[in-house]
């Protein structure tokens, strides 16, 4: 089939605007991404000192560091995974394996985009509302809580996407073995999907340890070094957004090192996931 030329010309013309366009478009937000991270360095770095790893949040006008800011975002960042994975990767392995049938997989999966696209700060409001209000006090329980509400429905549907990319015949030659459906999943596809699942669960990570909404409602904050769980904890995202907000320069400084350690641990955990998430789809 023979083009005239002067289609073949206005699809040039089409191909070359709509390449320009997106182009424009990348540089743009690259732009502002590399302003961003440059601002973070340049306020950041300085204040960047080992006091930050060792010492408590000061009172205003003293030095003082971000220990126990950190060892609580960690501490209820490791227990908001624990208590989300376990859900996600059951309800997705569901999903994927069991969901094509009936109208439960559908209402799931419907929910579950509802819960991705939700703001934290409302999940924050539904844990305040049903847990803090409760107990009368906030807690780190609440912030590990709302934290987990976050994970799940990225696990699920990163769980349910790897999973539908194993190959069928996978599941057939386990069947055709004598292998009941239980073995063929824990042994076959959930193996074959380790990788991409990991992948789900890091990028959770990444999503909710720099959450400040959903811990202003539940966790609060806490000028002692803590581990009870119990009781109102420091956490990472609040202290900056609290230090961020004072008139006080040392608060000030101490926010952009917090703002800097959160975003350098985020953008590792999203290169450790891309770099997974590459060689399973290599893989398969």
């Amino acid at each position: 089939m023979r083009i005239l030329p002067s289609l073949y010309t206005r699809r040039r013309i089409t191909n070359a605007v709509g390449l320009s366009i997106s182009v424009l478009a990348m540089l743009f937000g690259l732009f502002w991404l590399c302003w961003i991270l440059l601002t973070l360095l340049v306020h950041g770095l300085p204040s960047l000192t080992p006091a930050v790893f060792t010492q408590m949040t000061p009172p205003p006008g003293n030095a003082g560091g971000l220990l126990n800011a950190i060892a609580g975002s960690v501490l209820m960042t490791v227990f908001g995974i624990l208590i989300g994975t376990p859900i996600g990767i059951l309800a997705g392995t569901y999903l994927a394996e069991f969901g094509q049938r009936g109208w439960m997989a559908p209402v799931t999966r419907f929910i579950n985009d509802v819960l991705l696209s939700a703001p934290s700060i409302v999940i924050g409001l539904f844990v305040y509302e049903v847990y803090v209000i409760r107990v009368k006090h906030f807690s780190g329980w609440a912030g590990a809580f709302a934290l987990a509400i976050l994970v799940i429905p990225v696990v699920i549907r990163t769980t349910e996407n790897m999973l539908k990319l194993v190959p069928s015949t996978l599941r057939e030659a386990a069947a055709a073995l004598g292998a009941p459906q239980w073995k063929v999943i824990n042994f076959i596809t959930l193996r074959a999907a380790r990788a991409g699942i990991i992948t789900g669960v890091l990028l959770a990570v990444a999503r909710i340890s720099g959450e400040t909404a959903p811990l202003l409602f539940t966790a609060l904050n806490n000028q002692f070094w803590s581990k009870d769980l119990n009781q109102p904890m420091a956490n990472l995202p609040v202290v900056i957004f609290q230090f961020a907000m004072s008139p006080y320069d040392d608060w000030q400084n101490l926010a952009w090192a917090g703002a800097l350690l959160i975003t350098a641990s985020v953008l590792t955990l999203n290169i450790v996931a891309r770099v997974l998430f590459r060689q399973s789809a290599t893989t398969h």
